[in-house]
């Protein structure tokens, strides 16, 4: 699954290129952006491993606080434009009483790079400018240490949704809020001392505000 996301990044990095050397010049953009991650859940869990074959209840994520930097170019200063958006927090797993044995079993550290290619689509107006987005995602997780886990990592493949608004204050500068929704799935196979691992389906919503540079 890694592999499979990957490869589409590389894919739509290609196409970055050829849209913007395209006959006409293109709008090119840099940003900031900072806000919060309502993460949902890591839920469909399941064994890895020497736990193949095993369940176990959802782990909830807790809230947690999301920064990140963009890079963008609307070919032609067209409606249609491609970004590599890159944006990194750490929606911990919180701790929980197994529902099956009654034992309480200790939150763990997690943090999630999230680094995207999408396809944008936006209203070129000259002051405000809504948008619309769809792409693939590397998902670059790493679950921290705790008396039930060992660190370990994953890269996954995710998709990422988003809608924002973007206002320009100056010809060139411009601040905007951003939804972005993100689906996919991490696997931790080194992630219990005895052997054997877990998988999950990710999902999270996020919130940002942020300031961008036009030329």
């Amino acid at each position: 699954m890694a592999t499979k996301g990957l490869s589409y990044l590389c894919v739509l990095a290609v196409g970055l290129g050829l849209l913007a050397a395209e006959p006409g010049g293109a709008e090119w953009y840099v940003a900031g952006q900072a806000g919060v991650n309502f993460a949902d859940r890591l839920d469909d869990i399941q064994g890895t491993g020497i736990l193949r074959g095993g369940t176990a209840p959802d782990f909830d994520l807790k809230n947690a606080l999301v920064y990140g930097g963009k890079i963008g170019v609307y070919p032609g200063n067209g409606a249609v434009g491609i970004e590599l958006d890159a944006f990194h927090s750490s929606p911990h797993l919180k701790a929980f009483n197994n529902p099956f044995t009654g034992e309480h079993i200790p939150g763990a550290h997690l943090g999630i790079t999230n680094v995207g290619l999408n396809i944008l689509f936006r209203y070129p107006g000259q002051t405000f400018q809504p948008y619309a987005g769809i792409g693939g995602a590397a998902l670059i997780a790493r679950l921290g240490d705790s008396p039930t886990t060992r660190s370990d990592s994953d890269v996954g493949f995710g998709m990422n949704l988003i809608a924002g608004l973007r206002a320009f204050v100056t010809p060139y500068v411009a601040v905007f809020t951003e939804y972005k929704y993100t689906r996919g799935n991490l696997v931790f196979d080194q992630a219990f001392p005895a052997g054997g691992g877990f998988s999950g389906d990710y999902r999270a919503q996020h919130v940002v505000f942020g300031i961008s540079y036009h030329f």
